[in-house]
């Protein structure tokens, strides 16, 4: 953006959940500064190509996220709007996140056009998921149902579900509800039993850390609960997964003045779990995320991503 040029470029996937979001932004921006000349700049990430593939194999969530910073970085874009539970740990030596804005429900959501909640699946029932850690936390509580790859965008999940090819599917409630889907949730499942990704629910702003004026147009979209409850979640994050994609869980709240933070690492299988909970000042969200991080890896998840990780890259 210049002061020639006010037109803030925004970078978004073609998804309808993804629009949604740009146009989320574009009207909180729209709110605060009249006038603002926006318009969205569509990027097919190769996430959203390469559907045939556990992302896993494929280069994990970062596939979401890269093709959206190269269009900051060449310049066709100002900004660029994420799901936060798809942003690496790390970005590009001049890119980073400007704000963060207020969470929708964080929690995972059981969809199914014969069944009223996770109690009501029969053995055998037939599970779809393109996340590992849903099927590593729905494997450990239900060993008996048949957990299965399901990726693409939410319509293309949900049109796989009433063809009949799932008894039932998980997704998350922040995107049902943005897309006007809710009355489709069959159960919210509560953190105790499928605990959140990091960042779920949330939505970030990335732009060039040099465009001030973007920036500083930017600021009034920031919402200091989210972004420390984020924070705690990311610091977590980025000790214990290093950019892979791995069965790792996060989700952070204040609690008076305190965060509460809960962490999981799981084997995709369901078959060890480890769960871990911590307590402390806002002041040390970072702190507390590290701390998390490295008591989950003492108490067992090191071993566990190690050989996740020999799995995905073929190396012993």
């Amino acid at each position: 953006m210049s002061a020639t040029n006010p037109i803030v470029r925004i970078a978004t996937r073609n998804s309808p959940l993804a629009l949604w979001q740009a146009r989320h932004v574009s009207k909180q921006l729209q709110s605060v500064h009249a006038g603002l000349n926006i318009e969205l700049v569509p990027i097919t990430t190769s996430g959203d190509k390469l559907l045939d593939s556990p992302l896993t194999k494929v280069g994990g969530k970062g596939l979401f996220v890269k093709e959206l910073e190269q269009g900051l970085l060449n310049h066709d874009a100002d900004i660029a709007v994420h799901s936060m539970k798809d942003v690496p740990a790390e970005f590009p030596r001049t890119l980073g996140l400007a704000v963060i804005l207020a969470r929708e429900d964080p929690r995972d959501a059981l969809v199914s056009n014969a069944y009223q909640g996770l109690n009501d699946l029969p053995s055998g029932a037939r599970i779809g998921t393109s996340s590992l850690r849903r099927h590593a936390q729905l494997a450990a509580i239900r060993p008996d149902l048949e957990i299965s790859m399901l990726r693409g965008n939410v319509q293309t999940r949900l049109k796989r579900l009433d063809e009949g090819s799932h008894d039932a599917i998980l997704l998350a409630s922040a995107g049902l509800k943005r897309l006007g889907l809710k009355e489709r949730i069959s159960e919210v499942l509560e953190p105790e039993v499928s605990l959140p990704a990091i960042g779920q629910g949330a939505i970030g702003v990335e732009c060039r850390l040099d465009d001030n004026p973007t920036r500083a147009l930017l600021e009034t979209l920031d919402h200091a609960e989210t972004a420390l409850c984020v924070k705690a979640e990311r610091a977590m994050g980025a000790l214990l997964m290093g950019g892979c994609q791995v069965p790792i869980a996060g989700y952070a709240v204040l609690e008076e003045n305190d965060i509460y933070l809960r962490g999981l690492v799981g084997r995709p299988d369901g078959s060890e779990v480890i769960f871990g909970e911590i307590r402390g000042g806002q002041q040390e969200a970072v702190q507390l995320g590290r701390q998390l991080a490295q008591d989950l890896l003492k108490r067992g998840a090191k071993s566990i991503l190690d050989d996740i990780l020999k799995e995905q890259t073929g190396h012993e």
